[in-house]
Formats: structure tokens, C-alpha cells, sequence
């Protein structure tokens, strides 16, 4: 254990089984494996870290997110290779998902900084980047 590191993340979404569509895969890609199910939440565990999906209750519905106001600006991952970062992305181009600044993709980060933006169903900003 690496004191320091992160040990989860929660998010929580509009609708389970619509983000368990859109992540699994991803994170599954990534390496990362089905980690605990409940009838509310799914994670997915990588080494020591894990990712938590959780249905936002009702009542909560009514706040939609915002990458750019207070809180979680986007999720970056790292990529096995600029090849990694340009077969995620055509597999998000098959499934239909926009890439986030499509006219500077796929260095949209600036300079040598290769990666992938897109956004979850709940529009959480996500990014691929090459090493």
C-alpha cells in the first residue's frame, strides 16, 4: 500500500445501467475487473484503486452536473500507447460517443500531449493519454 494514493472514486449517475454500458468496457480495457456488484452500484478494481458507480436517488435528479462549475473537472487514464489512444478512439467513433475537441484531436492537450477526450452518459469529461 502507497500511502498518498488514491484509493476510490464515487461517482454518482443518472442511470446505472446506461454509465455500466458506457465504462465497463472502457475500464475493462484498461485492465481494470469487475470489482462488487450491488442493486445500486457496480466497481471495477485496478491494482489497489477502484472506480464506484452508484444510481443517484431521485431526488437528486434535478442537479445536473457541470465539468466546469465547482467539484470534478474530468477523469484522465493512461494508455498503454498512442495505437491504445487511437483504438479507444475508434471505438467510441463506433459507438457513437463525440470526441471532445475533434479539431485538435488528437493532441487537443497541446504540443506532444496525445490523448483522447470524450464525455460520459452524464457528461463527465474522461481522457485517454498516450505516455
Amino acid at each position: 500500500m502507497s500511502t498518498g494514493m488514491i484509493h476510490h472514486i464515487e461517482l454518482y449517475v443518472s442511470d446505472l445501467n446506461v454509465s455500466m454500458n458506457f465504462w465497463e468496457w472502457f475500464l475493462e480495457g484498461l485492465g481494470y475487473i469487475r470489482f462488487q456488484s450491488w442493486e445500486n452500484g457496480r466497481s471495477f478494481k485496478l491494482g489497489e484503486t477502484y472506480l464506484v458507480f452508484v444510481q443517484v436517488e431521485d431526488r437528486f435528479k434535478d442537479k445536473p452536473y457541470h465539468r466546469c462549475g465547482v467539484g470534478l473537472n474530468h477523469l484522465a487514464f493512461q494508455a498503454r500507447s498512442r495505437d491504445h489512444v487511437d483504438e479507444v478512439t475508434r471505438i467510441l467513433e463506433e459507438r457513437e460517443v463525440p470526441i471532445l475537441y475533434q479539431d485538435r484531436h488528437p493532441y487537443a492537450g497541446g504540443g506532444t500531449h496525445y490523448a483522447v477526450y470524450f464525455e460520459d452518459p452524464d457528461r463527465i469529461k474522461v481522457e485517454l493519454v498516450a505516455p
